[in-house]
């Protein structure tokens, strides 16, 4: 891909996601979130493989479906109301209706069958882009839709999305699927918190965007999509590795590491609503994911295969770190103190 081609896509990608979140009207959010989705495609197919055409394809199926009911949940919600501003979303049909056309661009459950397929077919920056990027757009129409939005609905497709995406997570030896499972469970917590608090679903978006960047940077840096090759990268690169090890902790969500954040403000905010018990089960839930967050870890960490591998031990390189990296994956795992800063900020 010539530089001129990915210059007119990260532009167009730019356009469309600040069209979005910048939007009052309807049709304006509708047209930033398609030229987010004809923007991506030739960026995840570009490698011309039979498997990146064919995530690029279910690609804009889902994408399509959901943007054409996003459309016609503000055309159903403008014929009741007369009001075509997103805030003005009053209608519990058209609610109903967008509600379900953001979990399908989300990769909520039961909408998450996209998800793991197409980031599976995608190179690993464009996957990044996947994961937070195009998140952000949808995102901001339930933040700006929260008063409206079902919450019982929310709850129970938030709890579903943190079960499933910690257990069809266990079984993968795919890093990509594995993030796109960890993605899933995320957004469940983001889901769960929106009606209550629309900032604090927001913070905890930012953040996971911060550690998953991190991370695709890193697996990025060593050449790494599976756990096999995972295992071989310490002789490569033992401090990028030792990093990974801590900022895929604190994606799991563990104490004192950045992760355990926004998962501790969600449920001191879920408690005082009185879902005491819906905070339990998310949080026993999510104990699915932290077990692959942990076997991550340990074959990033590993320094003798506990079995034997068809790849090579690499030789270890004094090459610098990338200046990037290392600034995500500091914050990744020491925001933790500034916390008191944070909540009142919010």
């Amino acid at each position: 891909m010539t530089p001129q081609a990915k210059l007119i896509f990260t532009t167009s990608l730019l356009l469309g996601t600040t069209l979005t979140i910048s939007s009052n009207h309807w049709v304006t959010a509708w047209a930033g979130l398609e030229i987010n989705t004809l923007a991506i495609l030739p960026l995840i197919s570009k490698s011309h493989h039979p498997r990146a055409i064919e995530a690029a394809t279910k690609y804009f199926l889902t994408q399509a479906a959901a943007s054409a009911l996003v459309l016609f949940a503000s055309m159903t919600n403008a014929w009741h109301t007369g009001q075509w501003d997103i805030t003005q979303l009053t209608n519990p049909t058209s609610c109903l209706i967008l509600t379900s056309a953001i979990a399908i661009k989300l990769g909520l459950v039961p909408f998450h069958f996209w998800f793991p397929e197409v980031l599976q077919g995608s190179p690993l920056m464009t996957g990044l882009l996947l994961s937070t990027v195009m998140k952000l757009p949808p995102m901001s129409l339930f933040f700006m839709t929260s008063p409206s939005l079902n919450q019982t609905l929310l709850t129970y497709m938030a709890i579903a999305s943190v079960a499933l995406g910690g257990w069809m997570g266990l079984n993968q030896t795919q890093i990509r699927k594995i993030l796109a499972f960890s993605s899933i469970s995320h957004l469940g917590w983001m889901t769960i918190i929106i009606s209550y608090n629309p900032k604090l679903a927001l913070l905890n978006f930012y953040l996971y965007a911060l550690m998953t960047t991190a991370v695709f940077m890193t697996l990025n840096t060593i050449k790494t999509l599976k756990l096999s090759t995972l295992m071989t990268t310490w002789t490569k690169t033992p401090a990028l590795s030792t990093m990974l090890l801590l900022t895929l902790l604190s994606l799991a969500g563990l104490p004192p590491l950045t992760g355990f954040l926004p998962k501790w403000l969600i449920i001191q905010e879920l408690t005082k609503q009185g879902m005491a018990p819906a905070a339990t089960v998310i949080s026993l839930l999510s104990l699915l994911s932290l077990f692959f967050y942990l076997r991550l870890a340990y074959c990033a960490t590993i320094t003798l295969p506990p079995h034997t591998t068809n790849h090579m031990k690499q030789w270890h390189v004094n090459s610098p770190t990338n200046t990037t990296i290392a600034i995500l994956t500091t914050t990744s795992t020491m925001l933790l103190p500034i916390s008191p800063m944070i909540y009142t900020m919010m």
